[in-house]
């Protein structure tokens, strides 16, 4: 079935339940926007690299569109206006990204050297959708340069249809648990630094081998996912005592989990709901070891089924309300603005994401030398890491907009410490 065969073309779509929040929080110097990144073994060909996009937008149907505002809700309708269009790389990219530049287009591609990269504004999707995105034209631009790529993995076939399930609210579909479980919520470490200068963006990349990760989280009883939480624990405890402080406070990492690996979704759009690993030093002092026993146990209570489905239900339980459905937008704004600066954003100390090993068509890996993510500029004075895997490259980027990178100098230092070789990057001049 070709796309333009599609029986049912929609004219708008209503924002995920996730998609609601980050439009709200945009602000000059902060933007919900995220980046992958291919490293190829060849330089770019921009025109190319146009063609892929042209040909592969289509297959996307809820990012080729425009954010629209109503009296209620924002919602996205279709975009046919001509882009978006490729651009030499910039050195501080996940720019703010307004609603009405780039011809209303929500999505950005840039290229430099042998990388080619895709910004995409989070109300569009998570990383799931972005990465299917990103491979998908990555894919055909291999093709277009002469190379015969099949399908499979996160490489969509561009000539195909949309399967409707792939832009549903899965949050909605699944948030039918019997109550609403209440959100914790306490005081958390907050990182002290010195903000940089407006659109200034740093990153620090990690490269290492996962099989040298992996052997040294099995060491400590641990998976790579824990593992890692445990040194971005331990190294916000570290910054916390070489600074003054009355009493310390416990440090909390917001990590987002993939709902697909629990709920059988096929979005494209967000399916992620939050846990929040943590370590309270209030209690007394914490070995390393003693760090990934408690982000084990964390895994292990939260990280299932039924509390997600009840996590996901607290949060839909709001959108349901039939009074907040009729209160304007600015209200709506207002308040979301508020609860999310003066509490949601003080739940924690750092953010990290594990996008894990991405899965690909065989074919395509030669041509490929490893995949970056980027979380974007972070609320607030802290630093935000994204890992991501591709055969025995495993990659952990850092991103901040503050001056210090003492977090980051901590999380490395752990990781060479136990043995781990690591190779940095960084935009920044030490």
């Amino acid at each position: 079935m070709s796309l333009h065969a599609h029986p049912h073309p929609r004219t708008w779509y209503r924002l995920d339940l996730s998609a609601i929040v980050y439009p709200t929080l945009q602000r000059r110097d902060f933007s919900s926007t995220y980046r992958i990144s291919i490293l190829l073994k060849e330089d770019v060909d921009p025109v190319l690299f146009q063609k892929a996009i042209d040909r592969c937008l289509k297959r996307f149907p809820t990012y080729k569109v425009a954010m629209r505002k109503g009296l209620f809700w924002r919602y996205l309708e279709p975009n046919e206006r001509s882009g978006p269009y490729v651009m030499p790389d910039i050195r501080n990219f996940c720019m703010p990204m307004s609603f009405k530049a780039n011809n209303r287009y929500l999505i950005r591609f840039y290229y430099y050297g042998r990388r080619l990269s895709v910004e995409a504004h989070h109300s569009l999707g998570d990383g799931t959708g972005g990465m299917a995105l990103t491979l998908t034209i990555t894919a055909e631009y291999l093709r277009l340069k002469g190379y015969d790529i099949p399908f499979g993995g996160f490489v969509l076939d561009p000539d195909s249809a949309p399967d409707p399930e792939e832009y549903e609210d899965a949050y909605m579909k699944y948030a039918n648990a019997g109550f609403c479980p209440p959100r914790p919520s306490q005081e958390t470490y907050r990182v002290r630094g010195t903000k940089e200068a407006p659109h200034t963006f740093n990153v620090i990349d990690g490269i290492m081998s996962v099989k040298e990760v992996m052997a040294v989280a099995k060491s400590y009883g641990a998976t790579l996912t824990e593992y890692l939480n445990a040194v971005l624990l331990y190294a916000l405890l570290q910054k916390q005592q070489h600074e003054f402080h009355l009493l310390p406070k416990p440090v909390r990492i917001a990590m987002p989990v993939n709902l697909r690996r629990f709920f059988p979704s096929k979005t494209l759009r967000n399916f992620i709901s939050m846990v929040y690993p943590c370590i309270d030093p209030r209690l007394g002092d914490y070995t390393f070891e003693e760090i990934v026993s408690e982000v084990h146990r964390f895994m292990q209570y939260y990280i299932n089924e039924k509390f997600l489905r009840g996590d996901i239900t607290t949060n839909a339980s709001t959108k349901r309300n039939p009074f907040i459905r009729v209160v304007p937008l600015f209200i709506k704004d207002f308040v979301v603005r508020s609860f999310y600066t003066r509490v949601q954003d003080r739940n924690s100390s750092a953010g990290l994401t594990n996008m894990g090993a991405i899965k690909m068509p065989d074919a395509m890996k030669p041509f490929m030398e490893r995949i970056d993510i980027y979380m974007g500029l972070p609320f607030s004075n802290r630093t935000n890491c994204a890992i991501v895997s591709f055969e025995d490259v495993l990659t952990i980027n850092f991103a901040s907009g503050i001056v210090e990178a003492d977090v980051e100098r901590f999380f490395f230092t752990k990781l060479v410490e136990d043995g781990i070789h690591v190779t940095i990057e960084s935009n920044r001049d030490f």
